[in-house]
C-alpha cells in the first residue's frame, strides 16, 4: 500500500529524529488499531530511496486463540493509512506494510506466551536448559505439557523469570491440515506507486 503525505520537510536523520518519528506513527495509528480490536505490536520507519517504508505488525489481543487472516489485515490497513496521510508526519511519498508476527517471532514478554496457548514451544532457560512441551497456560509460571516416562505426559510448570525466550515449533500434521500455512512465506505488504491502489498483507502464518 503506498501514499503521499504532505509536503512537511522530514526531521533528520538522526537515532533521535528516526525515534522520534517512530513514535509519531505509533501515537498516530495506536487509536485506529485500538478501535479494530487489534494490538500494534510494532512500528518501524526507514527511507528506501525517496520514500519512508512504514512497516506495522499487529496481532490480536492476548487473550485471544488463532491468528489474523488476510481480510482483517486489509480492513485495517485503509484506516491507518488515511490515518498517516492526514497526520502528515511522514516527508513526502511512503509505503506501507502491515503483517502479523510470524511463527518465527521470540517470545519473550508474557503476552507472547498467552498469545502462544496450544501451541508447541520451546523454551531457554536462565540456566542454559531447554523444555519443550505443549503451552496450556501462562500466570505466574508457564504451564506445559511435556513427554514423560513411557509415553505419558505429564504437566511442568517453568517460573517465567527463569525463562530467556521462547519460539513456537511449527507442527507438521497441523500445518498439513491447514494447506501449509505454517511452512509458507507471507507475502509481502508492498502497493503499487499511487495514493489510491491499495495492496494489503497477509498474515505471516496462520492457525490450524
Amino acid at each position: 500500500m503506498s501514499g503521499q503525505a504532505g509536503g512537511r520537510p522530514g526531521k533528520g536523520s538522526g537515532g533521535g529524529a528516526a525515534e522520534a518519528l517512530r513514535e509519531d506513527v505509533r501515537r498516530g495509528i495506536e487509536p485506529v488499531v485500538r478501535d479494530a480490536g487489534l494490538y500494534l505490536e510494532d512500528v518501524s520507519v526507514s527511507r528506501a530511496g525517496a520514500r519512508s517504508v512504514v512497516r506495522v505488525v499487529l496481532d490480536l489481543p492476548e487473550d485471544a486463540e488463532g491468528s489474523l487472516d488476510l481480510d482483517t489485515v486489509a480492513e485495517v490497513s485503509r484506516p491507518i493509512s488515511t490515518v498517516l496521510d492526514d497526520a502528515d508526519v511522514l516527508p513526502g511519498a511512503y509505503t506501507l506494510e502491515v503483517s502479523t508476527p510470524g511463527t518465527d517471532r521470540p517470545l519473550t514478554e508474557p503476552r507472547h506466551f498467552r498469545r502462544a496457548r496450544g501451541r508447541i514451544v520451546r523454551l531457554v532457560l536462565t540456566d542454559g536448559g531447554t523444555v519443550e512441551g505443549r503451552l496450556l497456560a501462562v500466570d505466574d509460571a508457564l504451564r506445559l505439557e511435556v513427554a514423560g516416562a513411557r509415553g505419558r505426559t505429564e504437566e511442568r510448570a517453568v517460573p517465567l523469570d527463569g525463562v530467556v525466550r521462547g519460539h513456537v515449533q511449527v507442527e507438521l500434521r497441523r500445518a498439513l491440515a491447514a494447506d501449509l500455512p505454517e511452512l509458507d512465506d507471507a507475502p509481502s505488504a508492498e502497493g503499487a506507486t499511487g495514493a489510491n491502489d491499495r495492496t494489503a498483507s497477509g498474515p505471516d502464518d496462520e492457525e490450524a
